[in-house]
């Protein structure tokens, strides 16, 4: 069995100190999850889909969360947003953009494409901390999310 076969959560983050910290936040919760990080927009959507690197991936095992970065490299956060709602077998996942822009055409475009929350990545540790493990506990614990 691989390590990404039991996935709860899909980070996606270029920035590995703030990678760090998120899945840091994520353990520290009260969230029982498991958690992959993939570093660009490519790797994301090869792991979603199951291709290239993580073709072994079972396609049955559903996410209940992905945690999106915007800017990244090869292929930025909205590109990313864009493919995965408008792709009928993808489009049900929740997806949380986790960023540093607060800025409102961000904002805006990210909820025009279908994101499901958009979180600016606060500042200080014990913030970011709070934050993201709110984000985990309300998707992974309190939402009601629909059949895959």
């Amino acid at each position: 069995m691989n390590d990404y076969d039991d996935i709860d959560i899909l980070l996606v983050e270029d920035n590995s100190s703030d990678a760090e910290m998120t899945m840091r936040a994520l353990k520290r919760g009260t969230v029982p999850s498991r958690l992959y990080w993939v570093k660009d927009g490519v790797e994301a959507l090869d792991f979603i889909r199951c291709a290239d690197a993580f073709e072994q991936r079972d396609p049955q095992h559903h996410l209940k969360l992905v945690l999106l970065d915007l800017k990244m490299p090869r292929l930025d956060g909205i590109d990313v947003l864009r493919a995965l709602k408008s792709d009928p077998i993808t489009k049900r996942i929740p997806i949380v953009i986790l960023t540093s822009s607060n800025l409102d055409r961000d904002i805006d475009e990210a909820y025009r494409l279908g994101a499901n929350g958009f979180v600016t990545k606060p500042v200080q540790f014990e913030q970011f901390s709070t934050v993201v493990a709110s984000i985990g506990l309300f998707w992974l614990t309190t939402n009601q999310a629909p059949a895959p």
